[in-house]
């Protein structure tokens, strides 16, 4: 929606009717989140622009084509306030196939695991792939990479020089996901993000889950305006005092919406307005058989929301928290034309998909074929490490046999690790994991040739029996991450992935169960959304066939190096006890036999 002196002339005349509309939407009924009305309106679009709404019999010449919405409710298009779409394992052309004709026509996102397998250089790449797409993104800059403290490996590090840069791009509308520890520990690259973006007058967003008190004082002085990770109602009550714009998150592994719209149905109904919705992180197989935003919308109504404010929540909110409301968010003379037809507020079945002026779905499909670009070296998939062996998931102790009293990281929900104190035997100087009491061994790998470390930790939750799982998908630094009970099938499974280029595997007793692969930077796929999905029950079965009793065993896994969350993660560089932010031993004493 570029805009120069010829084009607003353009515009301009098409907006008053003297230039007629390329495309009239007629008879249906204007779900007008401005106001919060609902009436009967035409909308008249001229290219991608909006150039009318209401009676528009001015606007329609002998070459408009008319759209029946006869008995339908006209809603803008809906937009996802914070998604890392690369955890679905989709590509951005295969995840427009999945969102697209659920009426999800922009997002907001870093698209940041793709920053950290291939740089500026693959990014660009995406952001030219995202303008053949169907599907906005509106891009924000990671506030730095990686995300970790300690620092760990990935293959691009964002500094504070890049932003200088980068937030110059007409692509880039803010810093992405600022996590709180950075502000708080006084990080040279956020502040100089945050530095820039003040000069820029871009927003700065947010990643601050369970700030409360003066932690958060502190994180809002930082200049930060949103946040989309509260672990409770009163999380978000509290924010949004503080002045804060706040999105309900509702991924496939972490269902905070139940809970989190409790500020709205319970504390104070008029928090509604400077709240919105983010998916975060969304398995294929849920899109297809829930629904995206669109699933969203309806659990807040179902919640107790008015279906008016909960499409307010879907739509001009988020437009509004990100300060892209000029651009999205309402049908209003002068947005981008993203139009969805649904079969009512109450019901919110997304029929019709127009997005920039063009009828992109119907009947939960694309209407056209859409590609995928022809990938370069930057974004084809090389896992640069060593093979393994045995021994490089066997953890050694300097004692022959007897017991080790061991931390391991008790899984407590996708992102929350807690402390679990065991006792493992050790067997010519070799900590065992136990499968009978729930522990296993994990593993990080760096992947990007510029280090060559490997970590090694205990972890429980998962309830693997034997074998083991390995994927080269695992934000937010994307080095390769494997767990098992079985060292020879940890073994195999890695090097199955560095042969295959990446991707996610399960093992058992030396062989290869299952394996999904990703050759688009060794995190996501050109393939069909439904054919991913199809995988993706494989996958899970397989692991689930090995013990485990996790709804996602895959995704909880991947989500082990992130360490933004208390209390523990790991990464290539160790166990991280984030609580203190540092690394630590998992091993607490040895007691010699």
């Amino acid at each position: 929606m570029e805009r120069t002196i010829a084009n607003l002339k353009e515009m301009i005349r098409a907006g008053r009717g003297i230039i007629p509309a390329d495309t009239v939407v007629k008879g249906g009924n204007l779900v007008n989140v401005m106001t919060s009305e609902i009436y009967p309106a035409d909308v008249a679009i001229y290219k991608d622009m909006i150039a009318a709404v209401g009676d528009v019999s001015d606007y329609t010449g002998p070459g408009t084509k008319i759209i029946d919405a006869e008995g339908k409710y006209l809603v803008p298009g809906l937009i996802d306030g914070h998604i890392h779409s690369e955890c679905s394992k989709l590509s951005i052309t295969s995840f427009a196939k999945a969102v697209v004709p659920c009426g999800t026509t922009s997002m907001i996102s870093g698209l940041d695991e793709y920053i950290s397998v291939s740089g500026l250089e693959g990014l660009k790449e995406v952001l030219a792939e995202v303008k053949q797409s169907p599907l906005k993104v509106f891009w924000g800059a990671p506030y730095k990479t990686p995300y970790t403290i300690p620092e760990s490996t990935v293959s691009f590090n964002f500094t504070k020089e890049v932003h200088e840069e980068v937030q110059q791009w007409p692509e880039c509308f803010g810093v992405w996901e600022t996590v709180r520890e950075f502000l708080q520990e006084e990080d040279e690259n956020t502040l100089g993000a945050i530095e820039q973006a003040f000069k820029n007058r871009l927003p700065v967003f947010g990643c601050a889950p369970m700030a409360r008190g003066n932690d958060l004082n502190g994180y809002l002085c930082g200049g930060v305006r949103l946040d989309h990770e509260s672990y409770d109602h009163e999380e978000v009550v509290e924010k949004m005092r503080k002045g804060m714009h706040m999105l309900i998150r509702e991924s496939s592994v972490t269902h905070f919406l139940a809970e989190n719209i409790r500020a709205v149905t319970e504390v104070n109904p008029y928090m509604a307005r400077r709240v919105s919705f983010c998916t975060d992180d969304v398995t294929a197989t849920d899109v297809l058989e829930k629904g995206h935003l669109d699933n969203v919308v309806r659990l807040a109504i179902a919640a107790g929301v008015e279906p008016m404010t909960a499409i307010q929540m879907g739509t001009i909110n988020s437009a509004e928290a990100y300060r892209i409301d000029h651009l999205v968010g309402s049908i209003s003379p002068g947005r981008i034309a993203d139009i969805l037809l649904v079969d009512s507020p109450e019901e919110f079945h997304v029929e019709t998909v127009i997005t920039n002026g063009q009828l992109v779905a119907q009947n939960k499909k694309l209407t056209y074929d859409l590609k995928a670009p022809e990938r370069s070296t930057v974004l084809k998939s090389e896992l640069k490490c060593q093979k393994t062996t045995k021994a490089d998931f066997e953890y050694r102790v300097d004692m022959i046999n007897g017991t080790a009293d061991v931390l391991a990281m008790d899984v407590q929900g996708p992102f929350v690790r807690k402390r679990r104190d065991v006792v493992l035997n050790v067997e010519d100087g070799i900590i065992l994991p136990d499968p009978e009491q729930d522990v296993a061994l994990v593993s990080v790998l760096e992947r990007f040739g510029r280090n060559g470390n490997r970590s090694l930790a205990f972890c429980s939750g998962w309830n693997l029996k034997r074998g083991a799982m390995a994927s080269s998908a695992a934000p937010d630094d994307n080095n390769l991450i494997v767990m098992g009970v079985n060292p020879e099938d940890m073994s195999l499974a890695v090097n199955y992935l560095i042969e295959q280029g990446g991707g996610q595997v399960v093992v058992a007793d030396g062989e290869i169960i299952e394996f999904l692969p990703l050759p688009v930077g060794g995190i996501a796929s050109d393939e069909e959304p439904e054919v991913i999905a199809a995988q993706e029950k494989k996958l899970n079965k397989a692991a689930q066939d090995l013990g485990s009793t996790l709804p996602e065993p895959l995704m909880y896994m991947f989500f082990l190096p992130i360490t933004a969350i208390p209390d523990y993660a790991i990464t290539d560089v160790g166990p991280v006890d984030y609580t203190n932010l540092t690394t630590f031993d998992p091993v607490i004493k040895l007691n010699e036999q």
